[in-house]
């Protein structure tokens, strides 16, 4: 049989019952004094001294219940409660007693920690659902490039079940190349389940106190395509559009001198009439070089080079350069960028140009001005023009209103702005004739300057 010991006293427990003891000890001695002094029998003495020392003895070992016993209900609920167990509650909660309030402070936190895992449940089931039915892989890797989250889709893409993925490194999961390099980004990559271009992106966030990456690979073979094909057939349109215009009169002034090269006898003015021939036709070839040439600038736009860019000292460089009507430059807040000077002045130049070329049809003014707020900082160039008369054709490719104009000032701003991480807005004045053109870009890319 085992050998069953008395649990020994806490050290609280164990202060308690001696100040009980001792708070009750001054009497005792009187009492036991008071009573051996006076005339009783030694049967008497003895038996009401037994009685008061196990009177006080009890009393002692009750007070020390009452005041440990709460303290144990309520670290049996903190127990609980740490545990995951949020049904448990004291009794005798009230806000009058101290001991009552206690419970009561328990027990809402009980409740706030019940409520609290309710919603953390119902949050993490969503997001189970979420990750199993999105056709996006989503990986998950800690600070060792381990794997330790994969969603269905990654379980498809990897051609394994998440049982298998689950501990290996990035190395052998074949993913090691998506965890570095720039984000986001398409890349062109073949997994076991399925190849195409791919576009990638990463994120960190912590768990238990360690960092994570997490990688999220989506499937743009399809859009991109879809989007190339579109691309091709508005190539196509333009240059079949453009070349034609210049090799019908080409042809046609090529037939005429064939005409007249083929006469048996030639009148005295048709050398005159073959010079003019051919200097149309020169004339349209060169025309067709200039296209041509323009287009391939559209499409050789190099990277950014980015370096620190005093906005205010920019736009007022800028504005200086144009001669034909004095641009009014408002100002806006002491803010410096990383971007390419080069082609920023390119992009404000066309669009004070444009700004310039309206306003002078009304005799109207120009002005510049900038902001920053919520993390993004606008350019803005308002004309007094007579404004947009439709937006639908302003970023296409040589499409211009203008008698001399080229079609490419707009395209290529908007290039250079989307290169940078920007955007590029052009939209008619609300309060007053004119146009408001307006170049945001993110004060995160502004000042992180990835390109």
């Amino acid at each position: 049989m085992a050998d069953r010991r008395e649990k020994p006293l806490a050290p609280h427990e164990r202060r308690v019952l001696q100040l009980a003891l001792l708070a009750g000890l001054p009497g005792i001695v009187v009492s036991l004094a008071l009573l051996w002094r006076d005339n009783y029998s030694a049967k008497v003495q003895w038996t009401l001294g037994l009685v008061v020392l196990g009177s006080w003895l009890i009393t002692a070992f009750v007070l020390r219940e009452r005041v440990v016993r709460p303290l144990q209900t309520l670290s049996n609920m903190l127990a609980a409660l740490r545990e995951g167990d949020y049904s448990i509650r004291a009794r005798g909660a009230e806000r009058e007693d101290a001991l009552g309030l206690a419970y009561l402070e328990a027990n809402l936190l009980g409740e706030t920690l019940r409520t609290q895992r309710l919603g953390a449940m119902e949050a993490t089931a969503l997001l189970r659902t979420v990750m199993a039915d999105i056709d996006v892989a989503v990986f998950a890797f800690d600070d060792d490039e381990r794997l330790r989250l994969v969603n269905s889709a990654g379980e498809r893409l990897l051609g394994h079940v998440a049982e298998r993925l689950l501990g290996r490194t990035a190395e052998q999961v074949g993913l090691a190349d998506c965890l570095v390099g720039e984000s986001p980004r398409t890349m062109d990559v073949t997994f076991p389940g399925a190849a195409g271009r791919w576009e990638v992106r990463r994120g960190s966030f912590r768990q238990n106190g360690r960092p994570h990456t997490l990688l999220v690979l989506a499937d743009v073979t399809k859009a991109l395509r879809e989007e190339e094909l579109q691309a091709w057939r508005r190539l196509v349109r333009v240059l079949s559009h453009e070349i034609n215009n210049s090799l019908a009169p080409i042809k046609s002034i090529a037939g005429s001198l064939q005409t007249l090269l083929d006469r048996p006898t030639r009148a005295g003015d048709v050398d005159d009439d073959i010079r003019r021939g051919l200097a149309v036709i020169g004339g349209r070839s060169e025309a067709l070089i200039r296209f041509m040439s323009a287009y391939a600038r559209l499409a050789r736009l190099p990277a950014p080079q980015r370096v620190p860019l005093d906005v205010g000292t920019w736009v007022r460089r800028v504005a200086a350069l144009e001669t034909r009507l004095p641009v009014r430059v408002e100002g806006g807040p002491q803010t410096t960028i990383r971007a390419d000077g080069d082609q920023l002045d390119q992009l404000l130049i066309n669009l004070l140009r444009n700004a310039v070329d309206a306003s002078l049809e009304t005799g109207g003014d120009v002005c510049i001005r900038w902001t920053r707020q919520n993390g993004t900082i606008s350019i803005m160039i308002e004309d007094e023009g007579p404004g947009l008369p439709s937006s639908a054709n302003l970023f296409v490719p040589f499409f211009t209103t203008k008698p001399q104009g080229s079609g490419i000032g707009l395209v290529l701003s908007r290039q250079i702005a989307e290169a940078h991480g920007g955007a590029l807005l052009l939209e008619n004045r609300k309060s007053a004739p004119g146009c408001i053109a307006t170049f945001r870009l993110s004060m995160d890319e502004a000042v992180r300057g990835t390109g």
